[in-house]
């Protein structure tokens, strides 16, 4: 997906701020307007609203419109379009929850580390094999309780 840019140092609005009316939309994305609430009634883009109803769309807004617009022009239905869209949303949260897995498995082996340490214990002299944690030996006589927090 392109990315919406302005010429440096230019300000201007942040990425999600809903400021672009439905026709500078449509213009900026070269979309007839009908084809933006089209696509928002099918549930492809939700544009912000103001108190009185008028749709905002934001440059995410935008370049979600170009993204659908590309994936239309070269055959993809609408439904398939959906599904893409979907995937590409579900890809992007496993990347990241699977970023913040890694930084606390970090975390952990850091804690253990630590514990082995003042257990008296040496910490393992070679790096801990991936999908591995260093364990506390029985015979240290140390215990260690790791806290998760719950991210529900």
């Amino acid at each position: 997906m392109a990315a919406t840019r302005r010429p440096q140092g230019v300000p201007g609005p942040a990425p999600d701020a809903a400021v672009y009316v439905i026709s500078v939309a449509a213009e900026l994305t070269g979309l007839h307007p009908q084809t933006l609430r089209t696509w928002e009634r099918l549930g492809l883009i939700t544009p912000g609203r103001t108190g009185g109803g008028g749709r905002r769309y934001s440059a995410h807004d935008i370049d979600l419109l170009r993204q659908i617009s590309e994936l239309t022009a070269s055959g993809i239905g609408l439904e398939g379009v959906r599904r893409i869209l979907d995937l590409e949303h579900r890809a992007s949260a496993l990347v990241q929850r699977n970023a913040e897995l890694q930084a606390e498995l970090e975390q952990t082996r850091e804690a253990l580390r630590q514990a082995l340490t003042r257990a008296g214990s040496r910490p393992p002299a070679a790096p801990v094999q991936p999908g591995r944690l260093p364990v506390l030996r029985a015979d240290t006589g140390s215990s260690v309780v790791v806290w998760r927090r719950d991210r529900g």
